[in-house]
């Protein structure tokens, strides 16, 4: 199945960026750009994406108007917003009206990644002091939302030997499996967390604290 998304971002080098970080993750996707939130409405009208992904300051609107008449137009299909901002109000104002996910705009690939997986699945990728606002506990490094993808306790294990710097083959013989096992969790864990590697995989639990016992 084709995946349709919109890049909404006044800056065309940011567009860019994020469009090579679509494709890697979802080959033969389809994408269209938005420099304003007037084109960037007008799009999701005529594309209809599965996903928007929009930055916060764009030409044409202010923040909260032009990200909820894009969350209108979109419907029940997630948006996820790109911030620097530190206003917490506007952010939970944004939440509560239906934004599906934050992501800082430095954010690299694999986190977008993940959070577009986590948003697709019908998640919510929140950062942890927007939680604080809508009461939500969370430990340190408790996973973003309630609906995070876990890993198994298997999956976990093998991430958490990867960290000490061992290979397949010696985490096959602790765990007293076979190394194409091994390597089969490690695939699924790197297709949930977006990852390119195993050290990826590894830092983005651990970012995300899914390698902590539920």
């Amino acid at each position: 199945m084709t995946m349709h998304f919109l890049i909404c971002d006044d800056h065309a080098i940011l567009r860019e960026a994020i469009a090579d970080t679509l494709e890697s993750g979802f080959p033969g996707c389809e994408i269209r750009q938005a420099a304003s939130f007037p084109e960037a409405w007008r799009m999701a009208q005529d594309f209809a994406p599965d996903l928007a992904i929009c930055d916060l300051v764009m030409p044409g609107a202010d923040p909260l108007a032009g990200v909820t008449t894009l969350l209108g137009i979109m419907r029940e299909r997630p948006v996820l917003v790109l911030t620097g901002t530190e206003d917490d109000q506007l952010m939970l104002r944004l939440f509560e009206s239906g934004v599906a996910g934050f992501a800082g705009k430095n954010s690299g690939s694999a986190v977008i990644l993940a959070a577009i997986r986590l948003l697709m699945a019908g998640g919510r990728y929140l950062p942890p002091r927007l939680l604080d606002l809508v009461g939500a506990p969370h430990p340190d490094h408790r996973p973003l939302c309630p609906e995070a993808p876990r890993l198994t306790a298997q999956q976990r294990r093998v991430l958490l030997l990867v960290a000490e710097g061992k290979q397949n083959k010696v985490i096959a013989q602790e765990l007293g499996v076979a190394p194409s096992t091994i390597k089969s969790h490690l695939e699924h864990a790197m297709r949930q967390l977006g990852a390119a590697n195993r050290i990826e995989a590894w830092r983005e639990a651990d970012r995300l604290g899914l390698l902590r016992a539920p």
